[in-house]
């Protein structure tokens, strides 16, 4: 700002003709300053990671992912997922998604192998990734989007917001997509270990600190609100423990003896304290590597 005043001062007395050129300069500045304009990605491919300074659109060789089959316990988020993601692949109307719960549980797992099962069908659907961070770029990254005719979900991994994070403005711009809407060739899937997006104490903080604090709490709920489907996943019961790491053993050509696994697995999950999805596969890999098996994943 004290920049362009002084170029104001400094071209006063050139009149309008003077004025002009200090504002041609600062639309050039400017210019300069924005992003240049993403040129039209190869959509060949079938997985994308969405970057920033500058935009682009990274092709992704291999996605980690597993079968969708070896995803054992969550068999009715899958189910639901599975319909959403054939529906939205097929044209027809679909919501965007949810998953929420236990870390560890194959949240972002169960989104990659629901995209690969139905990609395997026969359908043009292309993942892109986005982190949180890159949230407020994401008008950039629709109207590129909008443009194609493959069908897109847009998948946010690990999403949470903060106090003071402000980042949850742009995901309303996803889910509800402003006056031009949300293209309809673009879905949004995201993980998150809490339901409501924000922690506890930030809803309750903003219920003491604001003067009608029904609907400052609205308006940071309102965000989840906004998805369509929202899949739970809980902690892991033993047997569903064991039927996941049985799984993994058939999977990989892994032979052992039952009683022998079941007593290095169960111990295996004592020493870290919990059970989960991803607990299972850490032993299987410690496993595998004890009996000189490769896998990966």
């Amino acid at each position: 700002m004290l920049m362009v005043l002084g170029w104001m001062r400094k071209t006063r007395s050139e009149g309008k003709s003077g004025v002009r050129g200090v504002f041609e300069r600062i639309a050039g500045a400017l210019e300069r300053m924005a992003p240049a304009p993403l040129e039209v990605p190869d959509f060949s491919g079938e997985a994308f990671v969405w970057r920033t300074a500058p935009d682009r659109l990274e092709p992704v060789a291999r996605v980690a992912r597993v079968d969708l089959s070896l995803l054992v316990g969550v068999n009715r988020s899958r189910d639901t997922l599975l319909e959403n993601t054939r529906h939205f692949a097929a044209g027809l109307p679909a919501n965007n998604a949810l998953l929420w719960g236990a870390r560890g549980m194959g949240k972002s797992s169960l989104v990659k192998a629901v995209h690969a099962f139905v990609h395997a069908e026969g359908f043009d659907l292309k993942l892109v990734e986005i982190s949180r961070e890159d949230l407020p770029s994401v008008g950039r990254l629709l109207a590129v989007l909008r443009a194609s005719q493959a069908r897109f979900i847009l998948f946010c991994d690990d999403l949470s917001f903060s106090h003071d994070d402000q980042h949850y403005k742009s995901l309303k711009a996803i889910l509800d997509g402003g006056i031009e809407g949300r293209p309809e060739n673009v879905l949004f899937y995201a993980t998150s270990n809490r339901r409501h997006l924000m922690p506890r104490e930030m809803i309750e903080n903003e219920t003491q600190a604001a003067i009608n604090s029904t609907e400052a709490v609205e308006e940071k709920v309102s965000l989840s609100d906004r998805f369509g489907l929202w899949l739970g996943f809980h902690p892991c019961t033993q047997d569903e423990y064991l039927a996941m790491i049985d799984g993994y053993c058939a999977a990989h050509g892994v032979v052992i003896e039952p009683a022998r696994l079941r007593a290095e697995a169960i111990e295996w999950q004592a020493t870290r304290g919990s059970r989960s999805g991803r607990v299972a596969w850490q032993f299987f890999c410690d496993l595998a590597a004890r009996e000189g098996i490769c896998v990966s994943g």
